[in-house]
């Protein structure tokens, strides 16, 4: 796996499939992501992302984004950007 780390889950709504992800870099629709640790490891494309319930294209460096997820994450799961 060859990939940036860009943030970590601060939480995960089970009922939704919804991780919120304080992010360290750059996060656009469209990116392929890692999620490793704390029992996950697994990849996916982002298809979509909120803040604060209004969908968003992009999060950067410092936001608090809504992510859709295939499987449950915990809290503290680092997230990697993998090269395109």
């Amino acid at each position: 796996m060859a990939g940036e780390r860009i943030g970590e889950v601060s939480h995960f709504y089970g009922r939704i499939s919804v991780a919120v992800i304080n992010l360290s870099g750059k996060l656009k629709i469209g990116d392929t992501v890692h999620f490793l640790g704390h029992g996950a490891d697994f990849q996916q494309e982002v298809s979509s992302m909120q803040i604060e319930h209004e969908s968003i294209q992009a999060g950067k460096k410092g936001n608090e984004v809504a992510v859709k997820v295939i499987k449950p994450v915990k809290r503290g799961t680092a997230i990697f950007k993998l090269a395109e």
